[in-house]
């Protein structure tokens, strides 16, 4: 015999007969159903304060939970494989929210796509493995000596331009290197400060010469764009004074093992290992698959741009205009 959910009729009648002091199986008897159904009614949706029976806020209880347990169900297939195609995108579930929704294509919450990604991953799928992981941070000894990058004559960031600290203007790039897994080929990341425009150079070896070199190619594809370039600790940048003298470029570095100092740019590097997580052997990546990565992310919304793209936002602004993008 096929279960039906008790109404809210039924609901009354079970108040009513606790309240004349009826047991369970006598109430189940008086409705037709079982003596377990009724059982389960009363733990389930007994009022919270009280522990007590009451039919309005048991009815209350009830709807709300099978409100709950549909979320989502609403949407057809096919908005769902657009959704999941953003997901493979890496685009993240507050992303895809908050652009569907500012331009009226989707309305969907944040956590109804988390809980369908959830159900893929109960099911044996795929589609959640996209979504993104922030790696763990490696951290400074208390009481060892800072020796990371010494070398003399570097300006120090807290000799930035206060436009670069305060994101008053776009201009102020960061940079670091992201290590494949036979800690040799790598890349050289770049990202400006405003927009979260991102550059991606393939590295053969993680070396002075290769790092130097990527630099001036990723300042002369977008020349007018750079101001001041703030850079990671590591010794492949000791060749920045070259890079200075060739473009009028001043170059600062952050405090050794201070991360949070270039939060842009670490923001970048995890997205970047969205596409190439750690592990990932880099020495057959190219040149052009560094593009696709760096475009994927240009022109993925971004909540601190209040969903804009980085693309959009460098074309706003005129630069990626000017710049011929």
């Amino acid at each position: 015999m096929r279960y039906c959910q008790l109404t809210e009729g039924e609901r009354y009648t079970i108040s009513g007969l606790l309240r004349a002091g009826l047991s369970n199986k006598a109430i189940a008897r008086q409705l037709g159903r079982h003596a377990a159904t009724i059982g389960r009614e009363r733990r389930r949706n007994a009022t919270t304060h009280d522990g007590a029976y009451r039919a309005e806020k048991a009815q209350q209880y009830a709807v709300a939970r099978r409100r709950r347990s549909r979320r989502g169900s609403h949407y057809s297939e096919r908005q769902w494989a657009f959704v999941e195609s953003l997901v493979r995108r890496r685009w993240s579930p507050q992303q895809i929210s908050n652009r569907l929704g500012e331009r009226a294509q989707l309305s969907i919450s944040t956590e109804t796509i988390y809980r369908r990604m959830r159900r893929d991953r109960a099911a044996g799928g795929i589609v959640w493995k996209h979504l993104r992981v922030m790696p763990k941070r490696g951290r400074k000894r208390r009481n060892s000596p800072n020796t990371r990058g010494r070398l003399l004559g570097k300006k120090h960031i807290s000799q930035r331009p206060e436009q670069a600290q305060a994101r008053q203007e776009i201009g102020h790039w960061e940079g670091d290197t992201v290590m494949g897994s036979d800690q040799r080929h790598c890349v050289l990341t770049m990202v400006e400060r405003v927009s979260g425009y991102v550059q991606i150079r393939k590295l053969s070896a993680r070396t002075k010469e290769q790092a130097t070199a990527a630099m001036k190619r990723a300042i002369a594809k977008k020349r007018k764009l750079f101001k001041t370039i703030t850079l990671d600790n590591g010794t492949e940048f000791h060749g920045y004074e070259e890079v200075e003298r060739k473009f009028k470029v001043p170059i600062y570095f952050a405090t050794p093992y201070h991360s949070w100092e270039r939060g842009t740019n670490e923001n970048a590097n995890g997205l970047i290992r969205q596409y190439l997580p750690k592990g990932t052997d880099l020495k057959d990546l190219t040149q052009a698959e560094c593009n696709w990565i760096a475009k994927e992310l240009n022109t993925r919304p971004r909540k601190r741009l209040n969903y804009r793209t980085p693309d959009e936002v460098l074309s706003q602004s005129g630069e990626g205009v000017a710049l011929g993008r």
